[in-house]
Parts: structure tokens; sequence; C-alpha cells
């Protein structure tokens, strides 16, 4: 039967790339520039220990294993690509049985990858500027073990054909939804003017200092729309975003496979005219790529004999004490301090709010906010699960060296704590203090403070440092807060 115009599904109509959209000044993440200024200092102290440089290798390793497992062309086990970014691109370290394919082919596909995201930082070392032959140097790059492609003949069928290193392509290549309807890229005969003014539009911004993240994601998603290439588009574009954070100073694009849904939903999203998901979650890449840098420290030389252990371990004891007393004079703190009572001030009206709701179904309901500091056993009693969830989102709580907090305290039928806990940032305080919100379950004996279970209520780490403005602060603040106890209310509930 032959379907209906009417009946067929509306596809996505090819258009001419544009520029950045009217708004993108309000998609700039603010905690990112203060960041950034922070890791700038710490990374020239730690120039001559070579930690940069490894952090850099391993980054661009698992750009490598990871930009190809999102293109489905193959796939390798969790465990085994953690090996191979701490230990090399090396064969031997994957067996059959890792990947769906053999090891040497995706092994020579990968290091392919790994020798093109490296040329990206020699690329921005030699001050070169963008243009189009050096995307088609890219391309043969990446390909360079990758001799064909997936392809549909006349009858539908997928086939696979020879393919094109470092040239546009010469027919459509316009994928099927699976509802039908086709998404049209450029066409072929359009490409070239199309790169040109992509190529033009970029120069623009980066003379006019659009931030990092944007116009990552603005020559990211303009270049899929486009997408010159028969094969190996995705790849570029991810290429071309880690050139914009690199000239910038930061870090390759990582994106992971875990990303891979919310990845695609961003570039939909951005289809459609909206640039903001996209924007976001870059941002959110490059904030975690800063937070693990900022746990970096520098390799002590190893003692050699037993003095120089007890010399050693004496001066990192009046290095910690001399830090330690200096600590709380940290300009941050005099951000911290109003944050934590603005916490405060949330748990207290939220405790009163659900006094009054739940206090006559349940006459031994209570619900009280407090608020304290490291001091002994209250320390201990929130350390392990804010550690905990800390090491969930990717970075480490320094509990030791500073840690306040602000407590809903609930008691219904058992012991419950909401925590907004603050706390050092890192190994060695950097001056960054982070925030998340943790929902605690106590075991029936509260004078043992036993967590019977616990669970992360933050969609994601706040941290403050002693460049950030005040004011911008505290609005990123109040909506992460407002955020986090909703988060953490409808997990109390649903412990009842």
């Amino acid at each position: 039967m032959i379907r209906s115009e009417a009946a067929m599904p509306e596809g996505h109509h090819w258009k001419p790339i544009t520029d950045l959209p009217d708004d993108w000044q309000g998609l700039a993440d603010a905690e990112l520039p203060p960041l950034a200024c922070v890791w700038a200092d710490q990374r020239g102290r730690l120039a001559e220990s070579g930690e940069v440089e490894r952090f850099n290798e391993r980054l661009r390793r698992q750009w490598a294993i990871e930009t190809g497992i999102i293109e489905r062309l193959y796939d390798i086990d969790r465990g085994v690509t953690q090996l191979l970014v701490e230990h090399g691109l090396r064969e031997s370290l994957i067996s059959h049985s890792d990947t769906d394919r053999p090891p040497e082919e995706v092994v020579a596909i990968i290091r392919d990858q790994h020798e093109a995201v490296e040329g990206l930082f020699d690329f921005v070392a030699s001050r070169r500027e963008l243009s189009t032959s050096y995307i088609k140097e890219l391309h043969q790059l990446l390909t360079r073990h990758q001799p064909t492609t997936s392809g549909r003949d006349g009858l539908g069928r997928t086939v696979a054909t020879s393919l094109r290193r470092g040239a546009w392509k010469q027919w459509p290549n316009n994928p099927t939804r699976e509802d039908g309807s086709i998404f049209e890229y450029c066409p072929p005969e359009q490409v070239d003017s199309e790169m040109d003014r992509l190529i033009e539009m970029h120069l623009r911004h980066v003379a006019g200092n659009v931030p990092p993240e944007v116009e990552a994601a603005w020559l990211h998603h303009r270049f899929t729309q486009i997408h010159p290439f028969q094969d190996g588009n995705g790849r570029i574009a991810r290429c071309l975003a880690t050139l914009v954070f690199l000239r910038a100073g930061w870090f390759p694009l990582v994106v992971t496979r875990d990303d891979r849904a919310e990845y695609i939903g961003t570039l939909e999203s951005a289809d459609d005219g909206d640039m903001g998901n996209i924007v976001g979650l870059f941002a959110r890449i490059e904030r975690e790529a800063f937070l693990r840098a900022l746990d970096l420290s520098e390799e002590v030389k190893a003692p050699v004999g037993v003095w120089d252990v007890i010399a050693s371990a004496q001066e990192r004891l009046v290095r910690r004490h001399t830090e330690q007393a200096e600590l709380m004079a940290h300009p941050v703190f005099a951000l911290v301090r109003p944050l934590a009572k603005e916490a405060l001030r949330k748990l207290k009206e939220v405790a009163e709010g659900v006094q009054h709701s739940v206090h006559a179904v349940d006459p031994t309901f209570r619900a009280e906010a407090d608020a304290g500091e490291n001091d002994g056993m209250l320390a201990s009693r929130f350390a392990q699960p804010v550690v905990s969830a800390a090491s969930s989102l990717g970075y480490i709580a320094n509990v030791d060296a500073y840690h306040s907090w602000c407590e809903l305290d609930i008691l219904a039928g058992m012991m419950a704590d909401i925590v907004v806990s603050f706390h050092a940032l890192g190994e060695e305080f950097q001056g960054i203090v982070a925030a998340i919100v943790v929902a605690i379950r106590w075991d029936s004996k509260p004078s043992e403070w036993r967590v019977r279970d616990w669970a992360l209520a933050s969609p994601r780490v706040f941290q403050v440092n002693y460049l950030d403005d005040p004011a911008a602060a505290s609005s990123r603040f109040e909506t992460w807060l407002s955020e986090s106890l909703v988060i953490a209310l409808d997990q109390w509930r649903r412990w009842l």
C-alpha cells in the first residue's frame, strides 16, 4: 500500500548554518572562569613535577578510546579501558573477550585517534589558525585504519563502501531515523561554501572572546549540521570542540560512553534551536576535569632511609599545622560563611513547614535545623557519607582540612538527616570549597551514629573559590540548594 504524503513522518530539512544565538552571553557558565584562574595558579606550581603532563596524557588516552566507542566503531570492557588509560595503548592489555573486534584492529584505530588529539596540542602550541585544510588533515589521520564505512544501496540494504579520507563527501549522507523520517545534512555541492562560512564565523568569535564552552558547543554543533565527510564527522566535531578548550588553556573534551545518551539529546535540542543543553554538558565535563586536575599534587621524592622518613614526616606535620593556622583566614571563607547562613535559614524554613504538615499525623514527629563545624564527634558523624558522596562525583572531600555543615534532623519512626556539607576540595587546599547535600538514614541506635543508608541529593557539586564574585556565587548557590533540597526531601519521603 502506498502511504499518503500526510502520513509520512516529518523529517529534518537542511538549512544553512546560523551564527551564535542572540542570547549567547547568557549561555556562559559563571563557575568556569574563576576555576580556570585557580587552575592556572596551580599549574605553574606543578610545572616541574610532570604531574600536569601525566594528567593530560591520561585524558588524551581516554579521549582516544571513548570517541570510537561513542561512534560504535568498537566496544571495550570498562576495566580494560582503565588499564589502557593508566598504562598505555598496548595491544597486550586487550584480550579477544574484552572487545567486539580483533584487538589489533581496535588498537590501531585508537592509536590514530590518540595521534589526532596529540596533534591538537601541537596545533595550539604553534598558534595556527583553524582552516578547512587542517580539518581534512585531521580526518585523514583519524580514519587511517578505517578503510570502509556503512551505506545503503539502491534497494535500501546496508553495505560497506570505501571511505574517502581527507575529502569532502561526494554523495548525501542523510540518515533514516527509526520512525522512517530523513535527517538532512548539508548537500555535497554546498559543503565547500558552508565550511568556509563555519571557519569565517569561528575566527570572528575567537577575535570577539566568546567563552570557550559556548564557542566549543557552537562549533561542534554547526559542524555536525554540515556533516562534510562521508563518515567520521562526530570524531572531528569533538576534535574541534577540544581545540577550542585547549586554546583557552583548558582540557580535552572527553565525552564518554556514559554521556552518550545525554550528548545525543543535547545535539537534537540544538537542532531545534536550543543551545543551552549542549553548552551545559560541555561546561560540566570541563568543570569535572578542572576539579580532578586541582587534586594533583607534586610527587615527593621517595625517602631512602629511616631518618629520611622521620625528617619527611616532621616536615609534613609542621607544614600541616602552619597550613591549618592560615586556612581559616583564607579569603574564600568570606564567601562560604554567608552561603552557610543561607543554607541554615533555608533548612529552618523547611523544618517549620515539614513540622506543621506532619506533626498532626504523627505527634512524635520532630524536625529541627542546626549547624556546626568539625569538632570531634559531630565531625565524624557526617564524614563517611560526605566523603563517599563526593567520591561518587569524582572529587576528594577533604573534611580534615575544613568541614562545616547545616543539618535538618528529622525523627519520624526513624532518624534521618539532610546535610548541607561545606568542605575543602582536594587533597591539598587550593582555595576551593565544595558543597554537596546528602540525605542520611541512621541505625536504630542513635548513640552509635551508625549510618544505615545515604543518598547523594545534589545534581552536581557546588564549588566556590576565592576569585568568585560574591553576588554571582550567592545566586548560583540559591538555585543549586533549592534543587538539592527537593531531591533530599523526596529521598526522605521514600525512606518512610
